[in-house]
């Protein structure tokens, strides 16, 4: 679900689009689930998605994008300059 990269991490996401409200529900899959709330329309879920990790793990916006599934529900996140336990921690928090 999180592994090392080159310049930081990458997290395998699992995103439910329209969700009543936005924010990580915990792992489904061997993958990070998050509900947005913004429909999948003109990169609107995307934009949201970024905001979502960068708050959760306490990042800088730029410092995190979408390297993979952009228009997929199953999607690579990067994360610039973090490190795969720290961000194990962050997550931890929001598993059952």
């Amino acid at each position: 679900m999180i592994r090392a990269s080159d310049a930081g991490i990458v997290i395998d996401v699992r995103v439910i689009p329209r969700a009543g409200r936005s924010g990580i529900t915990g792992v489904r899959g061997g993958a990070l689930l998050v509900r947005l709330n913004a429909p999948p329309v003109d990169g609107a879920a995307n934009a949201e998605l970024i905001d979502v990790i960068a708050t959760a793990l306490g990042v800088a916006r730029r410092d995190v994008s979408i390297v993979g599934g952009e228009r997929s529900r199953q999607k690579h996140v990067q994360v610039l300059g973090m490190d795969v336990e720290r961000a194990r921690q962050l997550v931890e928090r929001f598993s059952p």
